[in-house]
């Protein structure tokens, strides 16, 4: 009995030190890639490969985000409309719709998009390159891998994730309202009246300054675990799912954390103002 406690433990013990050490190389290279990636912005060296990383990163990603955006907006439209009509409030379900998809469902949804379409790329990419030894062979020419294979693919996802959210918003909106106007039978005049009343440039700019820090989260936990993967084919495989796993938690934390921040910058700056007055 006291052997199988006592393996237990040493089993934990070592489990967690495993995990400690994990977090502590992590950290080493999330600081690492910071530094490089601010560095970078004043080389003309890294434009180019930047570039490359915004079109594949960024214009590639245009029409599933699009399309996940149009039916969120319609989605929240026809789940919405029996509770706001039961209550005589269905002209007010455009501040409802708009305000949720460019304050929440828009940014979540269309980083997890990412974090399943970009996230799983980059990593493979990596994790094959690390697997046949090709960050090795960049490392050994002299040229700092993190500048060359992290960095861009880091700046791409910081500048165009805030812009595949506005797609996804404007899609979402769009959506929502022909679903609200066309099947639903709400008045176009008062739908978009009450909309632009609830939503403001705030809301908007909330959802948008997440994106920064959405794809900054989906890119460093990506290139990380393609530049740790283990050999072979399964362990790049498993590479690419704990990168989803890992940067879908960590949308949903931050998105908390961002939202308490940002409310309580709100209410210190404004006061609090009914969507239904």
């Amino acid at each position: 009995m006291n052997t199988a406690v006592g393996t237990r433990l040493a089993a934990l013990g070592a489990k967690s030190i495993q995990d400690i050490g994990n977090a502590g190389r992590f950290g080493r290279f999330f600081w690492q890639t910071l530094v490089t990636s601010a560095r970078s912005c004043a080389r003309s060296r890294t434009y180019p490969l930047i570039w490359t990383q915004m079109h594949i990163i960024g214009v590639r990603s245009v029409p599933v985000i699009m399309i996940t955006g149009a039916f969120v907006g319609m989605t929240l439209a026809v789940q919405a409309y029996d509770q706001l009509a039961g209550m005589g409030l269905e002209e007010h379900l455009g501040v409802l719709i708009n305000i949720s998809v460019v304050k929440e469902l828009g940014p979540v949804l269309a980083a997890v998009m990412l974090a399943g379409r970009i996230g799983g790329a980059l990593t493979a990419e990596l994790g094959t390159m690390n697997v046949t030894e090709q960050i090795d062979a960049v490392r050994s020419m002299g040229t700092d891998p993190i500048w060359y294979l992290v960095a861009p693919r880091l700046l791409a996802s910081l500048l165009l994730t805030p812009f595949l959210i506005i797609y996804a918003d404007l899609m979402g909106i769009i959506g929502g309202y022909f679903v609200s106007v066309l099947q639903l039978g709400i008045n176009a005049s008062a739908y978009w009246t009450f909309s632009a009343y609830g939503v403001e440039l705030w809301d908007l700019s909330v959802g948008v300054v997440k994106g920064f820090f959405f794809g900054g989260a989906i890119a460093v936990i990506s290139c990380y675990k393609g530049f740790t993967c283990k050999e072979g084919a399964h362990g790049v495989g498993q590479a690419c799912t704990e990168a989803f796993v890992a940067s879908f938690i960590s949308i949903l934390a931050l998105d908390f954390a961002l939202a308490v921040i940002f409310k309580a910058i709100y209410n210190t700056f404004w006061p609090f103002r009914s969507l239904v007055g």
